[in-house]
This record gives C-alpha cells, sequence and structure tokens, in this order.
C-alpha cells in the first residue's frame, strides 16, 4: 500500500517531503503515545492537503507538540511558507499577524489542537518560489523584521549539521528549546532528516519529570543554550546517571571557557561528546563547530566552519567603531589579524523581510557580514574577539550610541559615546559642572537610568580621536573609567567601604560620606544629595526602599532602624583607629558583620511568592496578601510620615499613588481588552466599589483597590493642616485610633463588607492601621496591645475551614510587630530584595501568566509569574522616572 504524499512541488524541503521513507521507525515521543514515521507523514499529507493547492503564507504559532510540528512539516512539504512564531506570546502573534497579513493562521483552540484559521480563499502575496520559512532575529520576536530562508537553506543545514554531530537513526533528541527558535528547529530538522527520534516535551531541563521522561524515551541527545548549563549545574547533572545519551550540543551565546572545557571532561568520563556551536539565524542555524576532542583544551574558540560553509576576515577599518559587547580595547590592540568574520555556504539566507512585499524578493545576499570580530589561530580554529557593530546592550535595551550623540547634538554638544559592558561610556563637551545634566540628557534620550551611564565632560580639543581624526571609542571607555576615589561609581564605592582593609590603599582624602551621597544619588536619581540629606527627605518611598537598605548595609555592615531618616553624616561608617583596643581590633569590619533582613523586607518577598504558588495550587498557603496589607501601613507611616513639612508631606504621597495607580491601571486595562475576563471597573480600579459580585477574576486586584482607596483616603485626610499637626504630636495614638475605626468594619457593623466578604476595603482596612501603629509602637505593652488585637480580630476573618490562613497572618504580623530583622545571607538578601522591590508588579501581572502554565508545570509558571513582574517593574520604573513628576 504505498503511503499518502503531500503533493510534490519542484520547490519544497527533501527531509519533509520523504517522511514515509523511514517507516516504522518512532519518529516522536509524546506524552500521548509514540508515532511512527509513516503515521507522521499521514497526518503530515492530511494538513497538507487542508493547505490547499496554491502556495500561501501559514503563520505558526511554535510549540514543541506534535499538533505544531505537523502543521510546519505539512508546509514545507507542500511548497507553503512558513512564518514561525512563539506560540506562548500572544503579542507576537498578533504583531505579526498584523504585520504580514498571513493567509493561514495555524495555533491551539481552548483544547490544545491545533486549528487553521484561513484568512484568505487563495492567497494575499507574491511569494518567491525559493521561499520556505521566516524567522525573527534573536531578541526580536513580534518585530516585523524577519529572515528569509530558503528550501535549500533549511535542507543543507540540517544535511550539515546532521553530518558533523553523527545523527544516525537509532538517536533520539529531547526538545529542550523552544520550536520558533532557530537552535530548536535545527534539533527537529537535523534528527527528521536522518530518521532519528524526537522527544516532544515542554518540560524544562530543571523538572524531575523530564529526566522521568529523557530516560523512558533512552534519549541520546541534549541541547542547551547557556542558561540551560545553568540549570544543569543546580540541578546535579553531573551526578546523574544517563547510559544512552551520546552528546550535549552547546549555541545560543558564549558559554564560558572554562565551562566549556568542565563540561568536556564530564562527557569524556561519563560517555558523552560536548559540542559547542556557534551560529546566527541569518546561516540558518549554525555556522562552525568545536570538535568534541579539542573542546578540553580550546575550549575559548568556536571551531571550523561546518561541512559546506567557509569563512574569511574581511579587514577592518581604521574608525574605531570595531569593539562592541566583547572589547576591553582598541582595534590596535587585536593585531592585523584580526577582521570581521564573514560567512559563505548553502545556509545563508536569501535576505530579511521587513514588510509583505519583501516576501516576493530572490536573493538579495551572498554571504553573511556576522558583525563578530574574529581571528584565525594557528591550529585554523577560528576565535570571536569582539564585535563590529557599535549597538550597545545596556540594561537589557539594545542602544544605538550614535542616535545618543545625535541627540546631544541638538542640544549644541559634540559627543563620542559607546557602549561598556552594562554601561554606557561617553565623553563630550564641557565643563565638570555640566557632568549631571548631560548625563541626564544622554539617559533621557535613550531610555536608560542616569546612574547607567559614565560621562565625563572635556573641552573640544581634548576629546579623544584617532590619528585619522575620528572618534577614539576605544580611549572614551578608558577615559570614562573610574580610576580614582573622587570618581569611582557609587557601586564601587559601596564595596570599597564594604571592605576596610582596602581603603587606606584607595581612598585618598575622600571623606566616606561622599562614598555614600554617590550612592543615594545612584539608587534615587537625584544630583541635589548632601550630607544633610535623608532617604525620605529625597522623595525616598517603599519602591526604592528595598535597593538602598541592602545597598547601604552592604557599604556599612549594619544598619540603625531609623537610617532611613537620618541624615547621611550620621550613617558614616567606622574609620579605624590606631588607637583602638585589642578587642576592638578583634571585633568584626563592616564587611565581615553578620547579615540581616528587615522584616518588612522578608514578609513582602515572601508574601508574594506564597501568593502566587497558592493561585497556581502549587501549594496552599494563603493569608499572604493580608500581611502585605500590614507591611503597606507600616510603610506608609515610614516614608510617608516624615519630619517634612506639610505640603512636602502631602505632594510626596499623591506622587506615590501615582506610581502604583498608572502602572496598575495601564496593565489592569490590557488585561481587560486582551482577555476579556474582566469588567471595565476594574481597569478604573473600581470593582471594590461597585461590587461587581463574588466571581473570582473580577476581584484579582481587590488588593491594589484596596492600598489605594486607604493612600488616596488618607492623602485627603493629611491635607488639612489640623489633622496633620495631630498626627505629628500623636504618633501612636492616631494609627491606634484608626485600627479602633477598622475594627467596625472588620466586623461589618457598617454593613459595607461585599460579597467576598474578607477582599473588602473596609474590611481589611484594620490590618493597614495595625502595620501603620507597628510602625510607631515604642514600648513593649504598645506591641502587646497591637499583638492582643491581632489575636482576638484576625479569627472569623476567613472562611471556618482556613484555620491555617488565620495563622499565617497571625505570623507574619506578629514578626512586623515585634521583630525588626531576621538572620540572613548575603544572596539571600539580594533575591529577597529583588522580589520585595517587585512584589507590587508581580502581584499585578501575575494573573496573565501563570494560566498558561499551571496545570502542566507549576513550578515554570511561578517562575514565569515571578520573572514577568520584575520585568514589569523594570519597565514601570524606567517609563515613571521618564515622567518627572513620578
Amino acid at each position: 500500500m504505498p503511503f499518502p504524499r503531500s503533493p510534490v512541488r519542484p520547490r519544497a524541503v527533501p527531509f519533509a517531503r520523504d517522511l514515509a521513507a523511514h517507516g516504522d521507525r518512532v519518529a516522536l515521543h509524546t506524552p500521548a503515545g509514540e508515532v511512527t514515521y509513516r503515521a507522521l507523514a499521514e497526518r503530515v499529507a492530511a494538513t497538507a492537503v487542508r493547505l490547499g493547492p496554491v502556495r500561501r503564507l501559514v503563520l505558526l504559532a511554535g510549540a514543541n507538540r506534535a499538533g505544531a510540528l505537523v502543521t510546519h512539516l505539512a508546509a514545507l512539504s507542500a511548497g507553503h511558507p512558513v512564518l514561525l512564531v512563539p506560540g506562548d506570546s500572544d503579542h507576537a502573534v498578533a504583531s505579526l499577524t498584523a504585520a504580514y497579513a498571513p493567509d493561514v493562521v495555524a495555533r491551539p483552540d481552548a483544547d490544545g489542537a491545533w486549528t487553521l484559521d484561513e484568512r484568505h480563499p487563495g492567497t494575499a502575496h507574491t511569494l518567491h518560489p525559493d521561499l520556505a520559512l521566516l524567522l525573527s532575529t534573536s531578541g526580536s520576536t513580534g518585530a516585523p523584521k524577519l529572515v528569509r530562508l530558503s528550501h535549500e537553506n533549511v535542507q543543507a543545514n540540517a544535511e550539515s549539521i546532521a553530518a558533523y554531530l553523527g545523527i544516525t537513526h537509532t538517536d533520539r533528541a529531547a526538545t529542550t528549546l523552544p520550536m520558533h527558535y532557530c537552535y530548536g528547529l535545527s534539533v527537529i530538522h537535523s534528527h527528521l532528516l536522518r530518521g532519528a527520534g524526537l522527544l516532544l516535551t515542554e518540560r524544562s531541563v530543571a523538572d524531575d519529570a523530564f529526566w522521568t521522561e529523557f530516560r523512558a524515551a533512552r534519549a541520546t541527545s541534549l541541547a542547551g543554550v547557556p542558561y540551560t548549563f545553568d540549570l544543569l549545574d543546580r540541578i546535579g547533572f553531573d551526578r546523574m546517571e544517563l547510559p544512552h545519551l551520546r552528546r550535549v550540543t552547546q549555541a545560543g551565546g558564549r558559554l564560558a571557557p572554562e565551562r566549556v572545557a568542565r563540561y568536556a571532561e564530564l562527557g569524556h568520563r561519563s560517555g558523552w561528546d560536548l559540542f559547542a556551536m556557534y551560529g546566527q539565524t541569518e546561516a540558518t542555524a549554525r555556522m562552525a563547530y568545536l570538535p568534541p576532542h579539542l573542546a578540553a583544551t580550546r575550549p575559548e574558540a568556536v571551531g571550523i566552519p561546518i561541512p559546506g560553509g567557509s569563512f574569511r576576515l574581511d579587514p577592518l577599518r581604521d574608525d574605531g567603531s570595531g569593539v562592541g559587547d566583547a572589547g576591553e580595547v582598541g582595534d590596535a590592540d587585536h593585531g592585523p589579524d584580526v577582521g570581521e568574520l564573514v560567512y559563505s555556504g548553502p545556509n545563508v539566507m536569501l535576505g530579511y523581510a521587513e514588510s509583505p512585499a519583501d516576501l516576493s524578493l530572490g536573493r538579495t545576499i551572498t554571504e553573511l557580514h556576522t558583525g563578530d570580530l574574529a581571528r584565525r589561530a594557528s591550529d585554523g580554529l577560528y576565535e570571536i574577539v569582539g564585535r563590529r557593530s557599535r549597538f550597545a546592550k545596556i540594561r537589557g535595551l539594545r542602544i544605538d550610541p550614535q542616535r545618543v550623540e545625535a541627540a546631544l547634538e541638538r542640544h549644541g554638544v559634540r559627543a563620542y559615546c559607546t557602549g561598556d559592558g552594562d554601561e554606557l561610556a561617553i565623553t563630550a563637551t564641557g565643563t565638570t559642572a555640566d557632568e549631571p545634566r548631560l548625563r541626564r540628557l544622554a539617559a533621557e534620550s535613550c531610555g536608560i537610568p542616569p546612574r547607567a551611564v559614565r560621562l565625563r565632560a572635556l573641552p573640544e580639543t581634548e576629546l579623544p580621536r584617532l590619528s585619522t581624526g575620528k572618534p577614539d571609542y576605544a580611549a572614551v571607555r578608558h577615559l570614562t573609567r573610574p580610576t580614582t576615589p573622587a570618581s569611582r561609581t557609587a557601586t564601587e564605592s559601596a564595596t570599597a567601604l564594604a571592605h576596610p582593609a582596602d581603603r587606606g590603599r584607595t581612598r585618598g582624602d575622600v571623606r566616606p560620606t561622599d562614598d555614600l551621597r554617590a550612592l543615594y544619588a545612584e539608587i534615587l536619581d537625584r544630583t541635589d544629595v548632601t550630607e544633610d540629606s535623608t532617604f525620605v527627605g529625597l522623595g525616598g518611598d517603599s519602591l526604592g526602599y528595598v535597593e538602598m537598605s541592602l545597598r547601604l548595609e552592604q557599604a556599612l555592615g549594619t544598619l540603625p532602624p531609623d537610617w532611613h531618616t537620618r541624615p547621611i553624616r550620621d550613617l558614616r561608617p567606622p574609620t579605624p583607629s590606631t588607637s583602638a583596643s585589642a578587642e576592638q581590633q578583634r571585633a568584626p569590619s563592616p564587611g565581615r558583620t553578620r547579615r540581616t533582613l528587615e522584616t518588612g523586607i522578608a514578609l513582602r518577598a515572601i508574601g508574594i511568592v506564597l501568593v502566587v504558588g497558592s493561585h497556581i495550587q502549587l501549594f496552599t498557603l494563603q493569608g499572604a496578601a493580608h500581611i502585605l496589607i500590614g507591611v503597606a501601613g507600616h510603610n506608609f507611616a515610614r516614608f510617608h510620615l516624615t519630619d517634612a513639612e506639610h505640603r512636602r508631606r502631602v505632594r510626596h504621597l499623591w506622587r506615590s499613588i501615582a506610581r502604583i495607580a498608572v502602572p496598575s491601571a495601564a496593565w489592569i486595562t490590557g488585561a481587560v481588552v486582551v482577555t476579556g475576563l474582566y469588567d471595565p471597573a476594574n481597569a478604573l480600579l473600581l470593582n471594590s466599589l461597585v461590587d461587581q459580585g463574588p466571581e473570582r477574576h473580577e476581584w484579582h486586584y481587590w488588593f491594589i483597590e484596596a492600598l489605594l482607596y486607604f493612600l488616596i483616603a488618607l492623602a485627603v485626610l493629611m491635607a488639612f493642616p489640623l489633622l496633620d499637626r495631630v498626627e505629628r504630636r500623636r504618633t501612636f495614638g492616631v494609627p491606634l485610633a484608626l485600627l479602633a475605626i477598622g475594627l467596625l468594619g472588620r466586623y461589618d457593623l457598617p454593613d459595607l463588607a461585599p460579597a467576598r466578604f474578607h477582599l473588602g476595603p473596609t474590611v481589611v482596612f484594620w490590618l493597614f492601621a495595625l502595620g501603620w501603629a507597628a510602625a510607631r509602637a515604642s514600648t513593649a505593652w504598645q506591641r502587646g496591645l497591637l499583638t492582643a488585637t491581632l489575636l482576638l480580630a484576625t479569627p472569623g476573618l476567613f472562611p471556618p475551614d482556613q484555620h491555617l490562613r488565620t495563622a499565617l497572618v497571625i505570623t507574619g504580623m506578629t514578626l512586623l510587630i515585634w521583630v525588626p530583622t531576621l538572620p540572613s545571607l548575603g544572596p539571600l538578601n539580594r533575591l529577597a530584595g529583588l522580589l520585595a522591590g517587585s512584589s507590587l508588579y508581580i502581584y499585578l501581572t501575575h494573573f496573565q501568566v501563570y494560566p498558561y502554565l499551571q496545570h502542566d508545570f507549576p513550578v515554570l509558571a511561578l517562575l514565569a509569574s515571578l520573572a514577568v513582574g520584575i520585568g514589569y517593574a523594570a519597565v514601570a520604573t524606567r517609563g515613571m522616572r521618564a515622567v518627572r513628576w513620578l
């Protein structure tokens, strides 16, 4: 019986068309069972028929699932160009659908089955006959610029990779990387070419279940990017028994040479080979590999060209632009053997596409200028030494230094700008007094914080230039790097303070408070810091408090509880004295003092993890959000009820309200529009007032609504000078009175509680007031009174069967009342600081993240929710700094 075949076209990808030739070998290992090549070919042929006889542009939401793979292979086998996008990114799907108007959109339905949404009866495009695949370049998923790959590109690269890896039909590879990523796709293509098996999985290598699947499938190949190897280190990969593993491949970025060597030695002991590889999407996937027998001795090299490919080195121009991300020195330091790496081979793309009109183009390039600076060593191996492109990656953003130069020129300033690590280095015309203004102008022109800009002002005649008269960017990096105590960055200053043994060698006559002033200026983005400044006086609030407290503790060793209200001059670190007693000299130095963590920060960090984890149902430990209400009251007292004059107090409070409300409303509005799960009242943060009913999703943002209601009401009250004066005189009595009023709402005596009783603002206000009072309590009897109130009022707040929830709230609030700090460790402090500082944004965003992962990958759902919230915190903070009134 003949095997079903897709319609044969002159230009199709051969391995996708010839799947049936591998017969009854197992092609796919899936959660639903095994799929043979014969069965896979039948499904591919049937899907090809559904795509129709006319060549059409197919947008495919990629995923490591059988449905997505079948659709991909059907299109390749029948000659339909595939636009492959991340299936887990609705934004990418929507933006590329809008940009390219695909004829067919293939994505999963609610049941997980891939559906074909036909947008046009035939095709709306003129498609070049060679066009087979469209991929986003690295880091640009969702952007309209795409790489155009031909059928020959896809086939040739799969053949080349299969050849140098030695893939046979007995191999089985796990899909550890996304299908839409060229490296992950190359794993699929090269194994299908040889009739090998694929373990289709969407699990992380950090999951125990992944390794259960890996062993059950007798998998032989594992692919990873540098982050994958970070995970492997954490889970003890070097101790795993994997008897069928033959090869481990690495690409997707530079892996440190020492790690390449270590994994090569591990593979040698364990019976598998390590292939470190180098590639770009523009070359379909791969351009070079390091033969495994050289990995231990030449780990710094990218190796030799893949079969069928070749390299050449283009000489550098004398324009100073040859060094980028990896560069530490100027072009002259590279020597004459360094040039731009240029690749040729059958896998070089046709060219780029930036609009649907470009889909009709044929080949526009014949070789690939990689943008990497390289040398060819005497043993024939190529080594990457830098980047030719002047684009810099600063704080996760791709910055064009030329645009920064142009922005400063518009202000009449000549400047030379380049990237240096995670900072922007600039020399500009001006005087030392101009530097703060120029730094801010440069930062605003590209959307990064001023502390990420190193700027040195010089006379016009002293700007660094090459002998040709062109800018000397290597000199710019050198001139802006801190070399004296007076010019060190705040980070370096804090480090010096943390190690007193270094102070005598480097500090000279610079006072310790100068370093602290620099640190305050960095964190708070202020240029008016003096020795008399305080954290709260400079506008610091709970959003910046976490980072500042951890950095200060690193610098000083210990912090007084009221450091945020003390002038900088009073935070001067202890200076070793030659007359100190032997007992004093034996005391731990500030850099070695045992670390502690403020209880409020710890509660914010642990609380947000408990909130997200409980919503995912990874575990059930509810009540953390109510603790965070108490922490918010505690922070309100500390950061807003300061000694500042009345108007400044109120203005600071309204600014903080805006910094919560604006990013919250923006995100929730997006959720209302995109998901359709929420009422517009949610976007306006009014759900608690209009009481939408008991539906769970309508109450997702009760915490943010309650917090804003409390702050707005208090801002209005504090606007009255009389009430402001009363609070200053009765610092404990005022929150105690509000606690008593809050208890009326706790028991709903005014009959204002909503359908979801324990989420109503009037019901939970007493916790906010309790946290406020805890911050003002100064005696044991005051704390005892608050504790007794907590023990009496918390039971009954939640449904009768939620005793653990009640206990958790009592425990957390008791710690807040009685324990100012907890013992900790440096790394734990940094992790807690990151989570606590982003806790509001994690809470805000996690409802739109975890539902996609919670059932199959609950741990990944938790990590993704935390990561998205941290990312949104960075974006929101940058955006709010750009708006000066925030």
